[in-house]
């Protein structure tokens, strides 16, 4: 099997993880409730109190139509990206309609609130890190942004705020401030799902002895570094700076072997969002 088939089946695989939990976070803690929410479910909420059809029946109606808006706009690659999860989220959310039923885990708003937000959060995150898209209300925005240059993430908001507020004709306003909360909270663990694994800290160091610390760092650590050059704001002296990204479990480690070799050195630790390259997105490849 080469990398590429590796690469889908990898995909394909998280993308239908992604939409299970989504369509079983919305089944067990957001419908219950009746809590509100943006996108394509929001929208579905709304329908659902004028027209009797079935929430899934009209996510996979709205899909469709939205993938076929993306296929003509967007082209063809876009479209196989989206397809999986345009299909697989109503199928799944019918499955769990079928096999739950009336069955309800809390009737705790605030905790279904908190669990819907962790659920959504989790399994968008993980539907986007596998490559693909999550279909529905995603779509508009980046019709908007290629023909109007309108940007992805203020479309994106101001339809989920449509949305949320369309549901304030027929639901509590409580539930709209719940309905806001959980935005809130699936929005923070979308991000943090989308920077894990990737993070790293940056090591920044300043010293006399600078050579030393270069040579251990590559042999002890066996991690890359960059001299920049640097000059001190007070003497005006030519200062070599010493730039090294490392895992954050190698951080004490480098830490402690910096100051071993020069307890007086000057040391700046931050860390990085995401880091690509040799030895990191990439394998190593040693010169023999």
């Amino acid at each position: 099997m080469d990398n590429k088939t590796k690469k889908i089946i990898y995909s394909l695989f998280f993308v239908g993880i992604g939409n299970f939990l989504y369509a079983l976070t919305v089944k067990l803690f957001l419908l219950p409730p009746s809590l509100v929410i943006g996108g394509t479910t929001g929208i579905a909420l709304t329908i659902s109190n004028f027209v009797a059809i079935p929430i899934s029946g009209f996510v996979f109606i709205f899909n469709m139509a939205m993938l076929l808006v993306g296929l003509i706009i967007l082209g063809k690659q876009f479209a196989l990206t989206t397809v999986a999860s345009s299909v697989l989220y109503p199928l799944f959310l019918e499955l769990f309609n079928q096999l739950l039923g009336d069955y309800v885990i809390s009737n705790d708003i605030l905790l279904c609130t908190i669990f819907s937000g962790l659920g959504i959060g989790l399994s968008l995150g993980m539907v986007i890190r596998s490559g693909a898209s999550t279909g529905g209300m995603d779509i508009p925005p980046l019709v908007l942004n290629k023909k109007l240059h309108i940007p992805v993430s203020v479309s994106l908001y101001v339809f989920d705020i449509i949305i949320i507020l369309s549901q304030a004709f027929f639901r509590p306003v409580e539930n709209i401030l719940y309905g806001i909360l959980l935005t809130l909270i699936y929005s923070m663990v979308l991000n943090k799902v989308m920077i894990i694994g990737s993070n790293k800290m940056q090591i920044k160091v300043i010293s006399k002895k600078s050579e030393e610390i270069r040579l251990a760092i590559i042999s002890q650590i066996d991690r890359g570094v960059t001299i920049l050059d640097g000059t001190g704001g007070y003497t005006g002296n030519d200062t070599p700076v010493i730039l090294s990204i490392v895992s954050n479990r190698e951080i004490h480690k480098v830490e402690k072997l910096v100051h071993t070799i020069d307890p007086e050195c000057f040391m700046i630790i931050s860390s990085v969002n995401e880091v690509r390259g040799k030895g990191f997105s990439l394998a190593k490849k040693y010169n023999q």
